[in-house]
C-alpha cells in the first residue's frame, strides 16, 4: 500500500483503499468463492471511455486476461482493454454530484491523430453548443475520410437532428479537420 492505495507492481492499475474495501464488501455480499473483478472498456462516450465492471468466477476467466493483484482480490483485464487502461486508478467516490466507482485514466481516447482532432472539436466546440438542448455527440470511429458519430440526449428523436448533423456538426468538423470528407450518424 502506498498513501491509501494499492499499486500493482507493473503500474497497470492503482486501486484506492476505499475502492478496495467497497469491492471486497460487494464480493462478500455475493457469497460466492473465487470471484474476481473484471474491468473492460466498452467504448467511448461523453467525457471519456465507457467502462464495464463486474464480478466473474473461475470459468469466466480468459487465457489472455491480464491478472492484477489488487490486494485482497484479483482484477481481470481483457487484452483489448490493457493498453487503454495502463496507469489508471480505480477509486470510489461518494458525493452529491456523483457516487460510485470511478476510473481516472490518463490514456488518450484515440491514438490516431485525425480521430484526436475530431474528438477535440466535438469536446470543445460541438458538445458545449448542443448541451443547452440536452444533446451530445459521441465519436464512435474514424475510418479513412469518414467520422462516425452518435447523437444522444436531446438530439435523439429530435426532428432537427439531421439538420444539426449536416449543417452544423459536419460543417464544423470538415472545416477544422479537412481530412474528414463526411460525417455519418
Amino acid at each position: 500500500a502506498d498513501g491509501g492505495a494499492f499499486i500493482a507492481e507493473d503500474g497497470m492499475l492503482t486501486v484506492t483503499d476505499l475502492a478496495r474495501s467497497k469491492v471486497q464488501a460487494l464480493m462478500e455480499s455475493e457469497d460466492r468463492k473465487g470471484l474476481a473483478l473484471r474491468i473492460a472498456i466498452q467504448g467511448r462516450g461523453p467525457g471519456g471511455f465507457r467502462y464495464e465492471l463486474g464480478f466473474v468466477e473461475g470459468p469466466d476467466r480468459a487465457a489472455d486476461d491480464t491478472v492484477v493483484d489488487a490486494g485482497g482480490f484479483e482484477v481481470l483485464i481483457d487484452k483489448d482493454t490493457v493498453p487503454k487502461l495502463q496507469g489508471s486508478t480505480l477509486d470510489f467516490v461518494e458525493g452529491v454530484q456523483e457516487s460510485g466507482f470511478k476510473i481516472d485514466n490518463p490514456n488518450p481516447l484515440w491514438d490516431e491523430p485525425v480521430a484526436q482532432k475530431v474528438q477535440e472539436i466535438i469536446d470543445t466546440k460541438i458538445n458545449p453548443g448542443i448541451a443547452s438542448h440536452g444533446g451530445f455527440v459521441v465519436l464512435l470511429d474514424v475510418k479513412e475520410d469518414t467520422a462516425y458519430v452518435q447523437l444522444g440526449g436531446g438530439c435523439q428523436g429530435c426532428g432537427m437532428a439531421d439538420v444539426t448533423l449536416k449543417q452544423g456538426i459536419e460543417v464544423m468538423i470538415k472545416e477544422q479537420a479537412p481530412e474528414i470528407k463526411q460525417v455519418i450518424d
